[in-house]
């Protein structure tokens, strides 16, 4: 199959190239990017006024499969990551049962293989059961084609267990994707511990919370060598400790979800009545659970300082920690709900509207953050679509402006504070081994 993408702005981080060419695709390869394109293709598509970017990466998503599909699988995960201008993903292991072994991993990258849409690839659990107790068959995992290891959704609190783990993971160059949250101190919280959480009388999270565990796992990154991978961070002194690892030499990056860079705690609304309508959650009187993640939503000097590590490049990645739950698991109180929203479906247009229209990034740092970086922390030979490389390819419109509607949505998940919302920027073609898997 041929595609031809005319008069689009490439935008490519790789080579640095920012200019208005064609792009010519040949099976699943990039063969040509030039001005006025000659040759003909079965797909013709006009990118004018469109940034031509390679394909995202979400280094971060939880597609529920297997044991837990009726939040998500990887068929509707990546239906919805290819909507998202996704090519590539990666999977975390809080799966029923965890993926900590061989099979599961097996069992994931075939299902996605059957689909025949974009790239998953299952991460392996640190531990066995992700109980923090005894370590799980790692270097097997790899051997099967696990990318990484990680206990996202919780951290190994056991450092000497952690710090095995990490020293395998050296040995194999893999990077450790760490959640950070120090359990104990938690307390029974739901959301940011400021202001807002005592006028919903809500128990809060403090930044210590995260800090505290930041600071432990880059302290066994510099004994072990390890390649550490900071998850969704939320505080000001994440950033803070990542620039100055950075500074010391270790092999340390971060990552921030949208969510993160977008919303502070003050945005989270009251909600005062028994609500059928999914966008608006709670059975009583108490604050909108689209809005429980966690980390949570913090305070407006952390999301600056979020915003400022994206843009100085002390912040590598932007992910989306896409975390489906149902309508009925999610329409409970604030305390009793599970933590997590969705957001490959809204990343992109979130990125755009609030960084790129912001003033924090340009478009060539936005893509790398979505493709590039992540591309090269994994890693995987994507990510770039000079001719030679895969034809893993997003056309944005950097020009539409719309409001989020979750009835849209190919994921099973609608659980997000963004519905309603107005923004700017909209993918209107993903392209993945050379195959158009979502045009709008």
């Amino acid at each position: 199959m041929t595609i031809l993408i005319q008069n689009g702005r490439v935008i490519n981080p790789a080579t640095q190239t920012d200019e208005v060419a064609d792009v010519f695709v040949r099976d699943n390869k990039v063969e040509r990017i030039e001005p006025n394109c000659m040759e003909k293709a079965d797909e013709v598509i006009d990118a004018k006024g469109c940034f031509v970017m390679p394909g995202f990466i979400d280094m971060h998503v939880h597609l529920r499969d297997p044991g837990l599909t009726h939040k998500e699988d990887v068929i509707t995960g990546m239906q919805a990551a290819a909507h998202g201008g996704y090519t590539t993903v990666l999977a975390m292991p809080n799966t029923k049962p965890v993926a900590d072994n061989v099979e599961v991993i097996r069992y994931v990258h075939e299902k996605c293989a059957s689909g025949k849409c974009i790239h998953v690839l299952q991460v392996g659990a640190v531990t066995k059961g992700q109980k923090g107790e005894q370590l799980a068959d790692i270097e097997e995992m790899v051997a099967a084609g696990c990318p990484a290891i990680s206990e996202d959704g919780k951290s190994v609190m056991n450092a000497q267990i952690y710090r095995e783990a990490m020293k395998i993971a050296a040995k194999l160059d893999i990077p450790v994707l760490a959640h950070c949250e120090d359990i104990n101190m938690v307390n029974g919280g739901v959301m940011n511990a400021d202001a807002k959480a005592e006028e919903l009388g809500l128990p809060g999270i403090t930044n210590s919370v995260e800090d505290v565990i930041v600071a432990r796992d880059i302290l066994l990154a510099k004994e072990t060598g390890a390649r550490l991978h900071l998850c969704h961070c939320s505080t000001r002194d994440s950033v803070e400790m990542i620039r100055l690892a950075k500074k010391d030499g270790l092999k340390v990056s971060g990552e921030v979800c949208p969510h993160h860079f977008t919303l502070t705690s003050d945005d989270i609304e009251k909600v005062e009545a028994l609500s059928v309508d999914c966008r608006r959650l709670v059975n009583q009187p108490g604050a909108d659970t689209n809005y429980k993640m966690n980390p949570p939503l913090r305070a407006p000097e952390d999301v600056e300082a979020l915003k400022k590590g994206l843009a100085d490049g002390t912040m590598d990645v932007i992910s989306t920690d896409h975390a489906p739950h149902t309508f009925e698991e999610k329409n409970t109180s604030m305390q009793k709900a599970p933590f997590g929203i969705v957001g490959l479906e809204t990343a992109a247009c979130l990125t755009y509207s609030e960084l790129v229209l912001g003033g924090y990034l340009t478009p060539m740092q936005m893509a790398e953050k979505m493709s590039y970086n992540p591309a090269r922390l994994i890693p995987v030979d994507r990510g770039d679509i000079q001719p030679g490389k895969a034809a893993d390819i997003v056309i944005f419109d950097p020009n539409a402006t719309y409001k989020i509607d979750v009835n849209t949505f190919a994921s099973k998940g609608r659980n997000t504070p963004f519905d309603g919302r107005e923004v700017t920027g909209r993918v209107v073609c993903t392209v993945c081994d050379g195959n158009i898997v979502f045009r709008a």
